[in-house]
């Protein structure tokens, strides 16, 4: 079989980056996440704290005015230079060796491929208010402001990029809820369903 992939989109806070990098170690393949950054910053000549902000974030928190900052008068952008990158990054990623990816609209710029397994981590505000400040520290906004901001500047570039709703069921294979099922759960719930696509 060709190799077989696991994209993970997530909320802010709702523990899909651990989900992701946990799901790897237990499958025994890598997961791309921090990689990402520091490829995109060598091939990109952008700093990695730029990359980090700027390759899944929105600089507004609509995707129209997204669309229309920072643009040169040919139209186009740093955001869309980076964005081509970080494209042909995550194919050559995938083509390589099954993996995991977390983010960077992965499940959508790999979305033809048959052998993908798109999955969306959520969980209630409570559960990722808790979880950011244990995670990210006490910061000056309030967790919740934190969460709703970053949340929507993440669906403004899905929806910009991808002209596809971020988080919506219908666009994944699967929706887990870490706050219900927990990180572990979802975890073994995942690798089941690698395990068993893989045999089929």
């Amino acid at each position: 079989m060709k190799n077989r992939v696991v994209t993970i989109s997530r909320e802010f806070g709702s523990g899909g980056r651990t989900i992701g990098r946990e799901l790897a170690v237990k499958l025994g393949i890598p997961c791309y996440d921090e990689e990402v950054i520091e490829k995109l910053a060598e091939r990109s000549g952008y700093s990695k704290e730029y990359i980090k902000e700027r390759g899944e974030y929105a600089p507004a928190a609509t995707w129209i005015g997204s669309a229309l900052a920072g643009r040169d008068r040919n139209g186009y952008s740093v955001a869309d230079s980076l964005w081509r990158v970080q494209s042909e990054l995550i194919q050559e990623l995938a083509e390589q060796s099954p993996c995991v990816i977390v983010g960077r609209c992965a499940d959508y710029l790999l979305r033809d491929r048959a052998d993908i397994l798109t999955v969306f981590i959520h969980a209630s505000m409570e559960f990722r208010a808790k979880r950011i400040v244990e995670v990210y520290g006490q910061r000056e906004d309030s967790p919740e402001k934190r969460l709703r901001d970053k949340d929507k500047r993440r669906r403004a570039y899905y929806q910009l990029y991808t002209d596809t709703r971020w988080g919506e069921a219908a666009n994944y294979h699967i929706a887990l809820d870490s706050g219900v099922l927990g990180i572990g759960k979802c975890v073994e719930i995942l690798a089941d369903l690698y395990r068993n696509g893989k045999e089929n």
